[in-house]
């Protein structure tokens, strides 16, 4: 058992129980995080049905092969959650990653939101923290 598997379990039970495709919920969180999507690196989206890890993987190891530091959130991770979030290259480890759901969590205060978008804000919460180097 993971430190993290309690808030995750409570991450996942915030589900609204309707399909809502707006993006209401998970802007809300994040302007209660303080925008932190406003303070990221620049970005590359990946988007597709399939091949989106892949491509995340290739892309990361030729910007990392030219000396860059590489923030990554992937999903779903393949055994450990940590996978999702890399930050400069690295797994954020369990105490990390948790103090960061936690604080998604006291955020959110309970309402509906999926474990994506929850689990999205604490991304961008994690790599607004990190400044790579400047483009």
């Amino acid at each position: 058992m993971s430190a993290l598997d309690p808030v995750l379990a409570r991450l996942t039970a915030l589900h609204p129980k309707l399909i809502d495709l707006k993006l209401d919920r998970v802007l809300r969180l994040l302007e209660r995080l303080g925008n932190p999507e406003r303070r990221l690196p620049p970005v590359i989206h990946v988007a597709g049905t399939n091949g989106k890890g892949s491509t995340v993987a290739f892309m990361r190891a030729m910007l990392e092969a030219a000396g860059r530091r590489v923030h990554a959130y992937t999903s779903p991770h393949l055994v450990r959650f940590n996978e999702r979030i890399v930050v400069a290259g690295a797994m954020l480890p369990d105490g990390e990653l948790l103090a960061l759901l936690e604080e998604c969590e006291r955020a959110n205060e309970g309402r509906p939101i999926t474990f994506f978008e929850i689990t999205t804000a604490a991304a961008f919460l994690a790599f607004s923290h990190y400044v790579l180097e400047k483009y």
